[in-house]
C-alpha cells in the first residue's frame, strides 16, 4: 500500500507505492477458521489505515490494479478520520469520486486517483479508506502483504457505516497504492527503499514502529527538517538482484524512488534476502556474490545521481542465527558494509549494523533488540535504528 503526503505540486509521504504481486485472490484465513475468502467472489467492504506523516487540506487516494491480470471494478470508496482501530469519525467521512463518479472500473495493470477531497488533516494522522469490491471474477489483487496494520474485511456495502459488522481482520492492504497530501509547506521526502526490516517486520502492529516510522517523528520534532516527509517503500522479502515478494529492487526503483513526487534523499537498506538465499541457494538464481550485489548498488547510486536524488547507504543488520544465516552469508554481508562504509560509495553512511548489534557477539544482535528470529528488530531495536540517523543528512 502506498501511504504520501505532497505540497500543492506533489511531494509524497509516509508508507508508499510498494505495492507487490502477483498475488493470488485468496485472503489467509485466521488459524481459529475454516474458510477463506476470495475477493470478488460476493460484495465485499474492505477498510484499511493509514498512517500520514505530514498534515495538509486537501487529499487524493490512488487505487491500483497494477498486478491484476483482469479489470478491476470498486462500487464505492470513502474516507475518513480513524477514531479508534477499525472505527471511522463519522463527521469526517467523504465519499471519494473517480471523474464526478463513485465507483471506477481500473484496467489490468493500471492505477487511479480520486478526485481531490477538502479534508483537514494534522500531522501524523490515521486516515481510513473503505472500498466495496463488488462481486466479480478477480485472479489475482495487487496488495501489500505486511501492513503491520489491521484491515478489516466484511460482507455488502459497509463503507459508510461508522464501524464494519461482522469484520475479518488481517495484516495486509489491498488495492490501494497511495495517499497524496498537499501539504502547506514541504522540503521534500527521504524515501527509504528496502525489505522486510523497513517495513517494519516484528514491530507492534497498529502502533508505527518501523525505523521509518521512527525517523519521521524526529524529522517533525526537528525545526529544520519539520517540513520534510518519509515515504516507506520496504516490502518484505524483497531482494535487489531477483524478484522475490515484489519486483527486485532494480526494476521496481523507478516506480518506488526516482519518480515518488518530492523525493529528495534515498535511505538504501536491502540485499540482506539476497544473501540469505545465496547461502541456501534453491535454484540458479540464488548464487549471487558480494560483488554482484555491489556492482546493483552501484547501479543503485548512480541512478539515483542522475535524477538529482542524494542516496545514503545503510550498513546490514546482524543475521547470525537466522534461520537462512551461514558463514559463507556473513562473510558476503561483511564485504557488502565494508563497500558501503567506504567514503565516496554514498553520499552518506547510516550505520545500522553498529547500532543494534551485540559488541561482545559481533554478528548478532543485542538480546534486548532481538524478537527471537535473529533477523528482524522489536520496537527498541527499530527506534535504535531511527535514532542512528544524523538529520543533518536532510537539511
Amino acid at each position: 500500500m502506498v501511504t504520501t503526503t505532497t505540497p500543492p505540486k506533489t511531494t509524497p509521504n509516509t508508507e508508499s507505492g510498494k505495492t507487490q504481486a502477483p498475488t493470488p485472490n485468496v485472503v489467509p484465513a485466521p488459524k481459529a477458521k475454516k474458510y477463506k475468502i476470495t475477493l470478488g467472489a460476493k460484495e465485499m467492504t474492505i477498510r484499511e489505515t493509514v498512517h500520514i506523516s505530514q498534515g495538509g487540506s486537501e487529499m487524493r487516494v490512488t487505487l491500483t490494479n497494477e498486478f491484476g491480470e483482469t479489470p478491476l471494478t470498486i462500487s464505492d470508496a470513502h474516507i475518513a478520520m480513524m477514531a479508534t482501530l477499525g472505527r471511522i469519525l463519522p463527521n469526517t467521512d467523504h465519499a471519494l469520486t473517480f471523474s464526478g463518479k463513485p465507483s471506477v472500473t481500473i484496467p489490468a495493470g493500471q492505477f487511479i486517483a480520486s478526485d481531490p477531497i477538502k479534508l483537514t488533516l494534522p500531522i501524523f494522522s490515521d486516515v481510513v479508506v473503505s472500498l466495496c469490491v463488488p462481486e466479480q471474477s478477480l485472479k489475482t489483487v495487487t496488495q501489500h502483504s505486511l501492513s503491520m496494520a489491521t484491515t478489516y474485511l466484511a460482507d455488502g456495502d459497509q463503507t459508510k457505516s461508522e464501524e464494519l459488522q461482522d469484520a475479518y481482520k488481517i495484516e495486509h492492504w489491498y488495492m490501494l497504492k497511495d495517499i497524496q497530501v498537499n501539504a502547506e509547506k514541504h522540503s521534500g521526502a527521504v524515501v527509504t527503499l528496502g525489505d522486510s526490516i523497513t517495513d517494519g517486520a516484528h514491530s507492534t502492529p497498529d502502533t508505527n514502529r518501523r525505523w521509518p516510522d521512527v525517523l519521521a517523528t524526529r524529522l517533525a520534532a526537528n525545526k529544520k527538517t519539520k517540513h520534510v516527509s518519509v515515504l516507506n517503500e520496504g516490502i518484505s522479502g524483497n531482494r535487489i538482484l531477483h524478484d522475490g515478494t515484489g519486483p527486485r529492487a532494480l526494476d521496481r526503483l523507478d516506480r518506488d524512488v526516482l519518480n515518488a513526487p518530492g523525493a529528495k534523499w534515498v535511505i538504501l537498506l536491502e540485499s540482506i534476502n539476497d544473501i540469505g538465499h545465496a547461502g541456501q541457494p534453491r535454484n540458479d538464481d540464488d548464487k549471487i556474490t558480494a560483488d554482484q550485489l555491489i556492482d546493483a548498488m552501484k547501479q543503485i547510486v548512480s541512478r539515483c545521481h542522475a535524477k538529482g536524488l542524494k542516496i545514503y547507504g545503510a550498513t546490514l543488520t546482524p543475521y547470525l542465527g537466522a534461520k537462512y544465516a551461514t558463514p559463507m552469508g556473513e562473510e558476503m554481508r561483511q564485504k557488502v558494509n565494508a563497500f558501503i562504509r567506504t567514503p565516496g560509495n554514498f553520499d552518506g553512511v547510516i550505520d545500522f549494523e553498529k547500532a543494534i548489534e551485540d559488541p561482545a557477539n559481533p554478528g548478532h544482535f543485542l538480546p534486548t533488540f532481538d524478537p527471537g528470529d535473529h533477523l528482524h528488530p522489536n520496537d527498541k531495536g527499530y527506534a535504535a535504528m531511527g535514532n542512528a540517523i544524523d538529520l543533518k543528512l536532510f537539511q
